[in-house]
């Protein structure tokens, strides 16, 4: 990072949005905001948002929280609390219902940041970049902030490089080859191509950056708007379209890659099939995301472990994982693990045999079960025997079966068994 991208960020603040529920990913969000979400063994979503924000030299933070977010919140607090305000540091968590008397839910994106003007001015920060906190990327900020500075921009919208007809689902910009926003299209049919490149279109990240009294004035007006939904991507960035200077950020130029990363890598896990299939990629012998990159580490919540212990060595009863993560305080116990991720504190017992399995912390998987590309929730006890993988019609009536056929264990459904 330069002299003038550092000086930047320490002008910056970052507000990251972590009030959605996250319903798409079923029971997953039962007790949990999705940001909250386990992912990769060690995390939550909302570390790749935090990480990202801390390595870009971003050290004035805001999380706004509000469905079901006593998990994120302890999760903050626990892994988050190294900001030190005499450094000029800090982390505030700031949950709806605290600043305004009238409305004690946020109304929409917008409305969120509106609501906090008064603690985002007491950061005396020049910009403010806006983050979704339920994506995985590795992004350099300080990048998209230097181009904010250097083009005049009135906003700087983050945008995903994706194949032209599959950004139908998603906000699409039609940009110049100077990176002004010509027209912001929410969900088009045939969506506008790249300059030079028809084959690929930019989908909005839910990045913003803008100077900080700009952004407060458009609130402001944005908040008076009887007719508004007080949404960034659906009032605040059409209106500085039709009337001001938006410029569009390729997340190409700032994705943080390893040398293993060969393609700039952001997920939207929002369905239980996005999920599994994002944990388990990890799995791969050089997976798309680099978690090892010590140049870019994932800050988050470390709970004290002893090592992952793997045990007994009979024929049919022997401990091992192949293509797997094994988190710290995990015992593998005769027991065969193939492309599986187990968190902090798994235990599986002998003669039962995962393959493509997710075991979110302190879960426990009984003898002789058989689990085929299972997702299994925290603090979930396997019974011994159970096989989940081999009848959908059966796996569908006991358990969460998704679309792409991953099944989804949850405590309630466990206990309805008996």
């Amino acid at each position: 990072m330069d002299m003038e991208s550092q000086r930047l960020s320490q002008q910056t603040m970052a507000f990251v949005l972590a009030g959605g529920r996250g319903s798409r990913l079923m029971e997953l969000t039962e007790r949990r905001a999705k940001p909250a979400v386990y992912f990769g063994g060690k995390s939550r979503i909302i570390d790749f948002a935090l990480s990202n924000a801390v390595n870009s030299g971003i050290r004035r933070i805001g999380v706004a929280t509000q469905y079901k977010a006593h998990s994120l919140i302890r999760h903050l607090q626990r892994g988050w609390s190294f900001f030190r305000a005499e450094r000029n540091e800090s982390l505030d968590i700031l949950p709806a219902s605290q600043q305004l008397d009238e409305e004690n839910w946020y109304k929409g994106t917008a409305d969120a940041v509106f609501q906090n003007i008064d603690i985002i001015s007491g950061n005396n920060t020049k910009y403010v970049i806006v983050l979704a906190g339920d994506h995985i990327y590795k992004q350099d900020y300080s990048l998209m902030i230097q181009q904010h500075v250097m083009s005049g921009a009135d906003v700087t919208v983050g945008c995903i490089e994706v194949p032209r007809m599959e950004a139908t689902g998603f906000g699409v910009m039609h940009v110049d080859d100077k990176d002004n926003i010509l027209d912001f299209i929410e969900k088009p049919a045939d969506p506008p191509a790249m300059p030079g490149n028809p084959d690929l279109a930019l989908a909005s990240m839910g990045i913003y950056v803008f100077e900080t009294e700009f952004m407060f004035q458009l609130l402001r007006e944005d908040a008076a708007d009887p007719n508004s939904s007080h949404d960034f991507g659906k009032d605040i960035i059409p209106r500085i379209v039709k009337s001001g200077k938006p410029v569009a950020h390729p997340f190409s130029r700032s994705c943080v890659r390893s040398g293993l990363e060969k393609t700039p890598y952001w997920r939207d896990v929002g369905t239980v099939d996005a999920f599994w299939q994002a944990n388990i990629d990890l799995t791969d012998f050089t997976p798309e995301l680099d978690l090892y990159d010590s140049d870019w580490p994932i800050w988050t919540y470390s709970e004290l472990t002893p090592p992952a212990k793997f045990i007994h060595n009979e024929e049919g009863r022997r401990g091992h994982a192949l293509s797997s993560l094994v988190s710290g305080g995990c015992i593998i116990s005769g027991s065969q693990l193939e492309n599986c991720l187990l968190y902090t504190g798994v235990r599986t017992h002998s003669f039962a045999t995962l393959n493509g399995v997710i075991a979110m912390p302190y879960a426990q998987i009984g003898r002789n079960a058989q689990l085929t590309n299972v997702v299994i929730d925290k603090g979930v006890k396997i019974p011994e025997g159970l096989i989940v993988g081999e009848d959908a019609k059966l796996d569908a009536k006991r358990f969460r079966r998704s679309p792409g056929g991953v099944c989804l264990i949850t405590e309630t459904m466990i206990s309805a068994l008996d």
